[in-house]
C-alpha cells in the first residue's frame, strides 16, 4: 500500500518582534503554514497571544525558549533564575554557553512557567518544540530531551522530534554517529506516550553565498518532490520586512523570503503537484502515537546495545 506524504511547516519564533507576528499572523489567515509556536518570554508575546487567543487558534505551539541570541534583542527568563542567565541578567546567547551554565531543577520550573504563561493568556497549545535546539544537548551532549519529554506528557501534547534521519538533509545528514541519539530519543518519547512526526526537514538559515529569492524558492520547490513518505516537519522564520529588522536581525533577508515563499503560487503549486498534503499536530496526535509497553521493550534493548 503507497504511504501518503504529509507535511507540518512551522513558523518558529511567534512573539518575537512586530515583523514575526505580522508575517505569521498572515500566513496563519491564509492557510498557507500548518502552525506556529510561541515564545513566552519575547517581547512581542502579548500581541501574538492576543491574537490567537481572540481567534482560538487551534494550530499554536509553545517554542519553549531558553536562549536570547541577538545583541538587539534580548530577553530574560519567567523564573528569573540566575543559573539561567548570562551576566547581563538576559537568557544565554549560545546553546553551549546554556547547556554549560542552566541548572536541570530551575530548567524545569522555566519550562512550566512557560506553559503556564501560554495558558493563562487563552493560547489552545497543540504542541511543543524547542527554540535553537538548547534542550538538544547538540553542544556539550547534555541532553535535557528526557526532561522536555517528561514535561510535554504531563501536558498531554505531542513534540518536534523525529524517528528516521532523512539522507538528504543538509544539517541532519552532516552529523556524526546520529542514529544512537534518534533511537534514544524517539523511543523515549513513544514509551512516553508522547507523539512525534516521522522526519525533520531543515534548510541553511543564513544566507548562502550567491543565494537569491528564486534559487533558494527553486531549492524547496524541488524537496517536495523527493519528500519521504510519512509525515515530515519543517520549520521557518518568517518576517515581514521592516526597518528596524532590516537593522538589527541577522539574516532578516532570509526571514523575509520564508514569508514570500509560503505565499508564492509557485510553492502551493509545487505542493499540489508533488502530492503533499499539509497537515498538523493534530493529524501527528491522533495518528502517529505508538504503543507504550512494546515502546519501552524496544528503548530499553537501544539502551542495553553497546554504542
Amino acid at each position: 500500500m503507497t504511504m501518503t506524504r504529509r507535511l507540518i511547516i512551522n513558523c518558529d519564533d511567534f512573539g518575537q518582534s512586530q515583523a514575526m507576528n505580522q508575517a505569521i499572523m498572515h500566513l496563519l489567515d491564509e492557510n498557507k503554514a500548518s502552525s506556529a509556536t510561541i515564545m513566552t518570554v519575547a517581547p512581542g508575546f502579548e500581541e501574538a497571544a492576543a491574537w490567537a487567543a481572540r481567534r482560538k487558534q487551534r494550530n499554536i505551539g509553545l517554542h519553549l525558549t531558553l536562549t536570547s541570541e541577538f545583541e538587539a534583542l534580548r530577553w530574560s527568563s519567567l523564573t528569573g533564575h540566575s543559573s539561567l542567565h548570562d551576566d547581563s541578567d538576559h537568557q544565554y546567547q549560545t546553546v553551549k554557553a546554556f547547556e554549560e551554565g542552566a541548572e536541570t531543577g530551575a530548567v524545569l520550573k522555566e519550562l512550566e512557567a512557560q506553559y503556564q504563561r501560554a495558558r493563562q493568556a487563552g493560547i489552545q497549545i497543540s504542541h511543543i518544540d524547542n527554540h535553537m535546539g538548547s534542550l538538544y544537548g547538540m553542544e556539550t551532549g547534555r541532553s535535557l530531551i528526557p526532561q522536555m519529554l517528561w514535561k510535554t506528557a504531563r501536558w498531554g501534547l505531542p513534540a518536534r522530534l523525529f524517528r528516521y534521519i532523512y539522507p538528504g538533509d543538509p544539517l541532519l545528514s552532516s552529523l556524526q554517529n546520529l542514529e544512537r541519539p534518534v533511537a534514544l530519543a524517539s523511543g523515549l518519547a513513544d514509551t512516553f506516550g508522547v507523539a512525534i512526526p516521522d522526519y525533520l526537514l531543515s534548510h541553511p538559515f543564513p544566507l548562502v553565498e550567491g543565494e537569491t529569492y528564486d534559487s533558494f524558492k527553486k531549492s524547496i520547490i524541488a524537496k517536495l518532490y523527493v519528500l519521504p513518505e510519512g509525515v515530515s516537519e519543517t520549520y521557518v522564520h518568517p518576517g515581514a520586512e521592516d526597518a528596524w529588522m532590516r537593522a538589527h536581525i541577522p539574516n532578516w533577508e532570509k526571514r523575509v523570503w520564508e514569508y514570500r515563499l509560503l505565499l508564492d503560487e509557485d510553492f502551493a503549486y509545487g505542493l499540489r503537484d508533488a502530492d503533499v498534503i499539509l497537515t498538523d499536530y493534530r493529524y501527528v496526535e491522533e495518528h502517529c502515537k505508538r504503543p507504550r509497553l512494546q515502546s519501552a521493550i524496544k528503548l530499553m534493548k537501544v539502551i542495553a546495545a553497546k554504542p
